[in-house]
C-alpha cells in the first residue's frame, strides 16, 4: 500500500478502479445531518423537522463523546420512523440529490472520476436508499456500501437501521473484489474509510492538494431537475433560521397576496420594494396592441409574448411589467392558483387542434402569455420548446424570465401546486427579473416559409444566450418520470368560463395543511 498527495497520483490509465469514502471524501462537508433533516422535512413536515432539529445538541455530544454511530442510529430514527417507504425514496430521487452535487468537491472529483475501469464503489455512512441515485447517476458508481433502512410490512420505516458498522463496510468491499484483485484507489478520511483504506493499492485523504484538479477527468454530470421547498441545506444554524421565519413569512406572504389582489396591476412593480421584493425590467416592453376588429376577421392583433418557465407567476409579473391585460396559457396549475390569478388564463387539453383554435380565440382579444417548455426548471437549463407557439402568429416577442429566492422554492413536481404562489412569497426577498427581447423579424417566422420547429429552436436559442443558460431537448416527461415517477400528464378538461371549483381550492389547502 501506498499512501500519495493528490498532486502526485499515479496516471489515468493506471488506475482502473476505486473506493470513495462519501460524506467528507467525494464531499467537502462529513456532516449527514442536514440530509435527515430534509428527508424530515420533504417526507413528513415541519413537525418532525422541528423535533429533529431540538434532538441536535444531543447528537452533537455523542459525536463529540465518540458515539457517532450511535448520533446517527438517533438521526435516522426520527427523521423516518413512520413514514412510508415510498416517500422516503421519492426524496432520494428528487430532492436530496442536488443538496449532494452543489458540495462535491472539485478535486476529489479530478480523482474519482477519472478512474473509469472494472469498478467503482461509493461508501457511505448515510442509509444506502438516500444515496444510491446520486452516486450512481451522477458520479457513475458502480455499487454503493452503506447501512440499510429497515421496513415495517405495511411498507413504513421502522427508522431502525441494519448493517454499516466499521467492520460491515470494509467487508463488503473486499467481496466486491474477490479473487486477490484489490482497488486501485481508496478515497476517504473517517474511521470508516479507515477499515477500507488499507485495501487499496493508494489512499487519498482530504485536503486534497491543487494539482488533483488539473487530473483528467470527465465532466461532473449535474443535476437539471430537482424537487423540494427548501433553497438552502438546512444545517443547525439555517433550520433554525427557517422554523423562525415560517410563521412571519406566512403573514408576509398573505399581506403581499392581498395587497397584489387589491391595487391595479401596472402599480406592483412600483410598490414591490415597500414589501421587500423587487421587480426588474430589461429591454423595451412591446407597445399595447391594435383593437381587434369587432367581427373577429383579420390576422390577431394581440402580441404572442414567448416566456422561459421559471415559476407559475411568470405571465403574471410579466402583465405586472407590461401594466396591462395579458392572457395566461396554462396546462397543470392548481385551482387556487387560478381562482387567485389577477390575469385571465386558458387551460390548455392536449389537443392540438382544440388549444390552437383557444389560443388564436385569445389572440384575437389582445396580448397571451405561453411557456413552450411546458414545466418549470429550476437550473439554468432550457428544456425543448413546443412549436405550436410558431404557427398561430407572426407577432413572436421573446421574454427571458428569471427569479431569485432565499429560503423556499415556488415550484413542485410531487408536492401540493397550490402552494407554490405562496412559498414563492414566503421568501424574505423575491426577485423577479424580465428582459423583453426584440419582436421576431418576418424572416424568421413561419411566415417567411421557416418551419414551426425551427422557429421554436431559434427562440430558445436567443433565449439562452440572453440568460447565459444551455438548451436541452429534456421535456416535461423527462422531469416528471425523475421527480415524481410518471410521465407528467394531468387529465384535465378546461373549466366552464368563470366558475372555478371553490371546493377544489379549499380542498388543495387542507390537504397540505394536513400533510
Amino acid at each position: 500500500m501506498v499512501m500519495m498527495p493528490a498532486s502526485a497520483a499515479s496516471p489515468r490509465h493506471a488506475r482502473r478502479s476505486v473506493v470513495a469514502e462519501l460524506e467528507g471524501g467525494l464531499l467537502r462537508g462529513a456532516d449527514t445531518f442536514p440530509y435527515f433533516m430534509l428527508v424530515a422535512f420533504e417526507a413528513s413536515g415541519v413537525p418532525r423537522f422541528a423535533l429533529l432539529l431540538a434532538l441536535w445538541p444531543l447528537l452533537r455530544l455523542l459525536e463529540l463523546a465518540g458515539r457517532g454511530g450511535l448520533a446517527q442510529r438517533a438521526a435516522a430514527l426520527v427523521a423516518t420512523a413512520g413514514v412510508p417507504r415510498a416517500e422516503v425514496e421519492a426524496v432520494s430521487r428528487a430532492v436530496l440529490p442536488k443538496f449532494m452535487a452543489d458540495d462535491v468537491d472539485p478535486a476529489a472529483w479530478a480523482a474519482f472520476g477519472a478512474c473509469e475501469g472494472r469498478r467503482v464503489v461509493v461508501a457511505t455512512r448515510l442509509p444506502r436508499v438516500m444515496v444510491e441515485r446520486f452516486a450512481k447517476e451522477h458520479l457513475g458508481a458502480h455499487e454503493v456500501v452503506g447501512c440499510e433502512l429497515e421496513y415495517s410490512r405495511v411498507r413504513r420505516c421502522t427508522g431502525l437501521l441494519r448493517g454499516g458498522g466499521h467492520g460491515d463496510v470494509a467487508d463488503r468491499v473486499r467481496a466486491l473484489f474477490a479473487g486477490g484483485d484489490r482497488p486501485d484507489l481508496g478515497i476517504g478520511r473517517s474511521e470508516m474509510a479507515r477499515s477500507f483504506l488499507p485495501f487499496c493499492k493508494e489512499q487519498l485523504k482530504p485536503p486534497f492538494t491543487a494539482g488533483a484538479a488539473t487530473t483528467s477527468a470527465p465532466p461532473f454530470r449535474p443535476v437539471i431537475f430537482h424537487d423540494g421547498r427548501l433553497v438552502c441545506r438546512p444545517t443547525p444554524f439555517m433550520a433554525l433560521v427557517i422554523l423562525l421565519w415560517l410563521p412571519l413569512g406566512m403573514l408576509v406572504a398573505f399581506v403581499r397576496i392581498a395587497v397584489g389582489l387589491m391595487v391595479p396591476i401596472w402599480t406592483i412593480p412600483h410598490i414591490a420594494p415597500i414589501f421587500g421584493g423587487a421587480v426588474i425590467m430589461h429591454g423595451r416592453a412591446p407597445p399595447a396592441p391594435a383593437r381587434a376588429a369587432d367581427d373577429g376577421g383579420g390576422s390577431p392583433s394581440g402580441v404572442l409574448f414567448v416566456c422561459t418557465h421559471r415559476t407559475l407567476m411568470d405571465p403574471v409579473v410579466l402583465a405586472t411589467v407590461l401594466g396591462r391585460r395579458v392572457a395566461a396559457v396554462t396546462y397543470s396549475i392548481s385551482r387556487l392558483s387560478e381562482v387567485l390569478s389577477p390575469i385571465p388564463t386558458v387551460r390548455l387539453t392536449r389537443d392540438r387542434d382544440a388549444d390552437a383554435a383557444m389560443m388564436r380565440a385569445e389572440l384575437a382579444r389582445g396580448d397571451v402569455a405561453v411557456c413552450p417548455e411546458g414545466t418549470t426548471c429550476r437550473e439554468p437549463f432550457l428544456l425543448r420548446f413546443s412549436a405550436l407557439f410558431a404557427e398561430l402568429s407572426d407577432r413572436i416577442v421573446p421574454v427571458a424570465m428569471n427569479y431569485r429566492v432565499g429560503l423556499f422554492h415556488p415550484t413542485t413536481a410531487r408536492g401540493w401546486k397550490a402552494m407554490d404562489p405562496i412559498f414563492f412569497f414566503m421568501n424574505p426577498r423575491p426577485v423577479y427579473e424580465v428582459t423583453f427581447l426584440n419582436q421576431l423579424p418576418a424572416e424568421a417566422t413561419c411566415a417567411a416559409g421557416k418551419s414551426p420547429v425551427d422557429v421554436a429552436n431559434y427562440v430558445q436559442r436567443i433565449l439562452a444566450a440572453t440568460l447565459g443558460f444551455e438548451c436541452t431537448s429534456l421535456t416535461r416527461k423527462d422531469k416528471y418520470t425523475v421527480l415524481a415517477g410518471n410521465d407528467g400528464i394531468v387529465n384535465a378538461k378546461p373549466p366552464a368560463l368563470g366558475t372555478p371549483s371553490w371546493l377544489g381550492c379549499i380542498k388543495e389547502v387542507l390537504g397540505f395543511l394536513l400533510h
